[in-house]
């Protein structure tokens, strides 16, 4: 939606991201539970803080802009904030109280602009105000003009579908105008401090995941479409995209000097989905084998866990690497019409 063609083709010097356990690269485990084995299994070999077997979509968005990893703002041991920070938080919703976890999207927000604030004035002393470097400690903090180059991804909303669907399923669609509202008054808050690119994830097909499969078992309200998905619990989210997309469009008139790219993850997903057999992964119906809900001690599975690359499903809710790779190509290149790429080998 303007502005941003591709990403390869442009330049950020940092990026900054808002978001849920599909974006999180570390700041649940730094805030409450670390993350355990087999999580980190398949790319890092160890736990990262990913609630998934490797590398995320924004961890793809980084490595093709040329950037390191996100550090999760709450890790501060041997984190560096030259290229980003990421307030993302597993759980985290839009609205106070309509997720897992406190850390909503204001309170991200919230911490970005105190992050902004003390980073900015840290670097003037260090530097005496960029007329001469007397420390080196100042590597590892943002250019305080990076603030208005950097990216400003936001990849938030399933939780608040997902806990409105558990705490109010009668109500369900009421309670998207206020996750809405909730998201524009965060970019007027990021705008304010400078942000200007803005790249706006919507939510993927809640109705595919195999947690809703299983929980929402098929009857006279639950069908299940073509691909074998929840086709109602779908069409909630396919609501919530089109208000979203509405008020993303809103936002770009209002605030002209900004770019806006709404990025159709549902689409991609869904896509992604339809065509598993076809592009090597088990089809819906396997997505059931959670490798990320097994367990390693010393070295050992406990439990069966299926070769995750197999998988587009790592631990029920979350999707494994080799699905995160293939919708990644696929967002950064704007592939509308999805035609895919073979899997990684």
């Amino acid at each position: 939606m303007g502005g941003v063609k591709a990403l390869k083709s442009c330049r950020f010097p940092a990026i900054y991201n808002f978001g849920d356990s599909n974006s999180d690269t570390g700041g649940f485990s730094s805030a409450f539970t670390e993350t355990k084995s087999p999580n980190g299994m398949t790319f890092f070999r160890k736990p990262s803080g990913r609630l998934c077997d490797g590398r995320l979509i924004i961890d793809f968005i980084a490595e093709n802009l040329k950037l390191l990893f996100l550090n999760a703002y709450l890790d501060s041991i041997g984190t560096s904030y030259r290229q980003g920070a990421n307030f993302a938080v597993a759980g985290s919703s839009i609205v106070k109280d309509g997720g897992y976890t406190p850390l909503h999207l204001d309170f991200q927000v919230l911490q970005f602009i105190q992050f902004k604030k003390c980073t900015t004035a840290l670097y003037n002393q260090l530097t005496n105000n960029g007329k001469k470097k007397i420390s080196p400690c100042n590597r590892n903090l943002p250019l305080p003009n990076h603030f208005s180059e950097a990216l400003y991804t936001v990849d938030i909303g399933q939780n608040d579908l997902s806990f409105a669907l558990k705490n109010y399923p009668g109500k369900l669609q009421e309670t998207i105008p206020d996750s809405i509202t909730m998201f524009t008054q965060a970019i007027h808050k990021l705008y304010k401090e400078g942000a200007r690119f803005f790249w706006v994830h919507n939510t993927g097909p809640l109705g595919c995941l195999p947690f809703y499969l299983n929980v929402l078992p098929a009857n006279s309200g639950n069908l299940l479409d073509q691909s074998g998905c929840v086709k109602r619990t779908n069409e909630i989210a396919q609501e919530y995209n089109r208000q979203l997309k509405d008020r993303v469009s809103q936002l770009k008139a209002n605030l002209s000097d900004a770019t806006f790219t709404y990025v159709d993850v549902y689409s991609a997903k869904y896509a992604l989905i339809s065509n598993a057999k076809n592009l090597g992964f088990d089809d819906i119906k396997k997505f059931y084998s959670p490798c990320g809900m097994t367990e390693i001690v010393n070295g050992t599975v406990l439990g069966k866990c299926n070769d995750p690359s197999k998988l587009i499903s790592w631990d029920t809710v979350h999707y494994s690497e080799a699905a995160n790779l293939i919708l990644s190509k696929q967002i950064i290149n704007f592939k509308t019409n999805y035609q895919w790429l073979p899997l990684p080998t």
